[in-house]
């Protein structure tokens, strides 16, 4: 079953289980609580049993058939999967496996994070955690030891720019409360030592969403058709019609995309809501796209690395375009997506519509987000917003020359 498939089941009066396939189930409580399942047969007894594999969407259609076939493998051994779970765990609490490294890896080793996400975080954590933290008894860690490294961390200096890095402190505090939020559900601690320090520290001020105004916007549109990098001026002009996060652009392979539908399809992998998203591509889109073909040849990527065909482009390739057309603190790869969201609305199109080509949540579906929610009226609305950019874009190029 497909993620749209699962996310839509609606709860009942009384639970009920679907068959995935091969004995693994998907349960939908009547609360709408959703959880994967497996049957089988004890080795020893031959009586039938469930083994929960987790709940959804924490845990991916994807890696719920992977844990199920891990547990298929056990059973042709004579090998009791809950028997050996219960194994495993008790092995853990007896064990020397309290130090906060332990648990990190732990919770880090579960998460459905994309490469760049665990490189960050985990990166993080090795950097400015572990030294200080690793190897200590994360139930002995008093909430003030968390305060103060925090805070040490926010002082630090950015290489670049010279500036205390906040952002950094901030990261890993939500990091590390999520990682005791593991140690707290299990029942190995009776409270978070993480939980409200937020409010003792010092807050990040949101940058990466610089964007210009409105009446400067003409004259980048221009600058960007005119950056002497043709792949890289059509990526910005891509970011800036489809208002996707610049990753999800950066890492887009080919076969995503159904050039002749009109349709760009995210897996939920590669989304920050872990949730498959549907971007209607407009007609600039499709003459951009069909161009790129030309460049990217038979690498997988549309922005493939000049050292390396099975590599997407730097993360910093559009950033440093923007940049190197004058305009650093004044717009950034993620900035149009401010742009896009703020006109849109001035133009009077629905909250609801814009909110879904964001890929945010949106209200009145119970806060669960469907892929192709919207999907004819966002196809008109982007058609319309990149016909509004060309307008920008004639505009500007009519008054240069007068």
């Amino acid at each position: 079953m497909s993620d749209t498939v699962l996310v839509a089941l609606e709860p009942e009066s009384k639970e009920y289980r679907i068959n995935d396939g091969d004995n693994l189930y998907f349960a939908v409580h009547q609360k709408g609580n959703k959880r994967w399942d497996f049957r089988y047969k004890k080795p020893v007894t031959g009586k039938w049993t469930w083994l929960g594999l987790g709940a959804y969407p924490e845990v991916s259609g994807k890696l719920a058939r992977q844990k199920a076939s891990e547990v298929r493998q056990l059973l042709a051994n004579g090998i009791d999967p809950k028997e050996q779970r219960d194994q495993e765990k008790l092995e853990f609490l007896n064990g020397d496996q309290f130090s906060f490294k332990s648990l990190a890896v732990e919770y880090c080793k579960n998460k459905k994070w994309t490469d760049g996400t665990r490189t960050r975080n985990e990166g993080a954590l090795n950097n400015h955690v572990y030294p200080v933290m690793g190897g200590r008894d994360y139930r002995k860690i008093t909430k003030k030891e968390w305060l103060d490294l925090i805070r040490a961390i926010q002082k630090k200096l950015h290489p670049r720019t010279g500036k205390p890095i906040l952002e950094m402190g901030n990261r890993i505090r939500g990091l590390c409360r999520d990682i005791y939020d593991l140690a707290e559900v299990t029942e190995r601690i009776e409270f978070n030592p993480l939980s409200g320090l937020e409010k003792f520290i010092e807050k990040h001020e949101q940058q990466n969403m610089d964007s210009v105004k409105i009446d400067e916007l003409p004259k980048l549109l221009v600058d960007i058709r005119a950056y002497p990098s043709r792949v890289t001026s059509i990526g910005l002009q891509l970011l800036s019609m489809l208002a996707c996060r610049p990753t999800e652009l950066r890492e887009a392979t080919w076969d995503e995309f159904n050039l002749e539908k009109g349709l760009w399809t995210i897996p939920s992998n590669r989304m920050k809501k872990r949730i498959e998203h549907t971007i209607p591509l407009p007609t600039q889109a499709l003459i951009l796209l069909n161009e790129l073909k030309l460049y990217s040849g038979n690498s997988a990527y549309l922005f493939k690395s000049r050292s390396d065909s099975n590599r997407p482009v730097s993360n910093n390739t559009f950033n440093k375009a923007l940049k190197s057309m004058g305009y650093q603190g004044k717009q950034t790869p993620h900035g149009f997506r401010h742009i896009f969201s703020t006109e849109l609305r001035e133009q009077g199109f629905a909250r609801d519509h814009v909110e879904a080509a964001l890929a945010h949540k949106v209200g009145g579906v119970e806060g669960v987000y469907n892929k192709a929610l919207y999907v004819e009226p966002r196809k008109a609305m982007i058609q319309k917003w990149a016909d509004y950019l060309d307008n920008l874009v004639d505009s500007e190029m009519k008054r240069e020359v007068a």
